[in-house]
Protein backbone atom coordinates (compact mmCIF):
# COMPACT_ATOMS: atom_id res chain seq x y z
CA UNK A 1 0.00 0.00 0.00
CA UNK A 2 1.33 3.42 -1.01
CA UNK A 3 1.04 6.14 1.65
CA UNK A 4 2.26 9.17 -0.31
CA UNK A 5 3.79 12.37 0.99
CA UNK A 6 0.84 13.42 3.13
CA UNK A 7 2.01 11.36 6.07
CA UNK A 8 5.66 12.40 6.07
CA UNK A 9 6.59 14.72 8.95
CA UNK A 10 9.25 17.34 8.30
CA UNK A 11 11.40 18.84 10.98
CA UNK A 12 13.44 22.07 10.87
CA UNK A 13 13.15 25.38 9.07
CA UNK A 14 13.10 26.23 5.42
CA UNK A 15 15.75 28.41 3.84
CA UNK A 16 13.24 31.25 3.38
CA UNK A 17 12.35 31.20 7.08
CA UNK A 18 16.02 31.32 8.07
CA UNK A 19 16.70 34.19 5.65
CA UNK A 20 13.73 36.12 7.09
CA UNK A 21 15.10 35.72 10.62
CA UNK A 22 18.59 36.82 9.54
CA UNK A 23 17.09 39.85 7.78
CA UNK A 24 15.10 40.85 10.87
CA UNK A 25 18.17 40.48 13.10
CA UNK A 26 20.20 42.58 10.67
CA UNK A 27 17.65 45.38 10.72
CA UNK A 28 17.43 45.34 14.52
CA UNK A 29 21.23 45.41 14.79
CA UNK A 30 21.55 48.30 12.37
CA UNK A 31 19.13 50.32 14.49
CA UNK A 32 20.40 49.34 17.95
CA UNK A 33 24.18 49.44 17.41
CA UNK A 34 24.52 53.18 16.65
CA UNK A 35 22.28 54.03 19.61
CA UNK A 36 24.42 51.84 21.88
CA UNK A 37 27.67 53.38 20.65
CA UNK A 38 26.26 56.88 21.16
CA UNK A 39 25.14 56.13 24.70
CA UNK A 40 28.54 54.64 25.61
CA UNK A 41 30.28 57.73 24.26
CA UNK A 42 27.94 60.05 26.18
CA UNK A 43 28.50 58.09 29.39
CA UNK A 44 32.28 58.32 28.97
CA UNK A 45 32.06 62.07 28.41
CA UNK A 46 29.94 62.52 31.52
CA UNK A 47 32.32 60.43 33.60
CA UNK A 48 35.34 62.39 32.35
CA UNK A 49 33.63 65.67 33.26
CA UNK A 50 32.60 64.35 36.69
CA UNK A 51 36.17 63.21 37.38
CA UNK A 52 37.50 66.62 36.30
CA UNK A 53 35.08 68.31 38.69
CA UNK A 54 36.19 66.08 41.56
CA UNK A 55 39.81 66.85 40.71
CA UNK A 56 39.00 70.58 40.68
CA UNK A 57 37.60 70.30 44.21
CA UNK A 58 40.79 68.58 45.37
CA UNK A 59 42.96 71.18 43.59
CA UNK A 60 41.04 73.95 45.34
CA UNK A 61 41.30 72.22 48.72
CA UNK A 62 45.06 71.76 48.41
CA UNK A 63 45.51 75.38 47.25
CA UNK A 64 43.62 76.65 50.29
CA UNK A 65 45.96 74.65 52.54
CA UNK A 66 49.24 75.50 50.79
CA UNK A 67 48.49 78.90 49.26
CA UNK A 68 49.43 77.87 45.69
CA UNK A 69 48.26 75.60 42.89
CA UNK A 70 50.09 72.44 41.84
CA UNK A 71 49.63 71.53 38.17
CA UNK A 72 50.89 67.93 38.35
CA UNK A 73 47.89 65.61 38.24
CA UNK A 74 49.72 62.69 39.89
CA UNK A 75 50.38 64.80 43.02
CA UNK A 76 46.68 64.67 43.86
CA UNK A 77 46.43 60.86 44.03
CA UNK A 78 46.49 60.71 47.85
CA UNK A 79 43.83 63.41 48.09
CA UNK A 80 41.60 61.52 45.62
CA UNK A 81 41.52 58.35 47.71
CA UNK A 82 44.80 56.80 46.60
CA UNK A 83 44.61 57.24 42.84
CA UNK A 84 43.52 59.81 40.31
CA UNK A 85 40.54 58.34 38.45
CA UNK A 86 41.12 57.13 34.91
CA UNK A 87 39.82 59.39 32.19
CA UNK A 88 37.59 57.05 30.15
CA UNK A 89 38.24 59.11 27.00
CA UNK A 90 42.03 58.75 27.14
CA UNK A 91 42.30 55.50 29.08
CA UNK A 92 44.78 56.81 31.66
CA UNK A 93 44.82 58.84 34.86
CA UNK A 94 46.91 61.63 33.35
CA UNK A 95 44.07 62.57 31.00
CA UNK A 96 43.31 65.80 32.85
CA UNK A 97 44.81 69.24 32.34
CA UNK A 98 45.44 71.63 35.24
CA UNK A 99 46.36 75.18 34.25
CA UNK A 100 47.18 77.55 37.12
CA UNK A 101 48.12 81.13 37.75
CA UNK A 102 48.86 82.74 41.11
CA UNK A 103 45.26 83.12 42.22
CA UNK A 104 43.24 80.71 40.06
CA UNK A 105 43.30 77.40 38.22
CA UNK A 106 41.26 75.49 35.67
CA UNK A 107 40.79 71.73 35.40
CA UNK A 108 39.67 70.10 32.14
CA UNK A 109 39.39 66.50 30.99
CA UNK A 110 41.34 65.69 27.83
CA UNK A 111 39.33 64.75 24.74
CA UNK A 112 40.95 61.42 23.94
CA UNK A 113 39.91 59.13 21.13
CA UNK A 114 37.29 56.98 22.88
CA UNK A 115 34.65 59.67 23.28
CA UNK A 116 34.14 61.05 19.81
CA UNK A 117 34.00 64.77 19.17
CA UNK A 118 33.00 66.76 22.23
CA UNK A 119 33.97 69.81 24.25
CA UNK A 120 34.88 69.04 27.86
CA UNK A 121 33.70 71.32 30.65
CA UNK A 122 36.40 73.54 32.16
CA UNK A 123 36.13 73.91 35.93
CA UNK A 124 37.60 77.11 37.37
CA UNK A 125 38.72 77.52 40.97
CA UNK A 126 40.30 80.50 42.69
CA UNK A 127 41.82 81.48 46.01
Amino acid sequence: MYRGRAHVKRYGFTLVELLAVVLILGVLTSIALPAYISSVSTARQGTANANARALAVVVQSRAVETGSYDTTVADYAADMGGAVPTNPCTGNSSGYLIVASLASATVTASNGSSCGTWTPITYSVSL
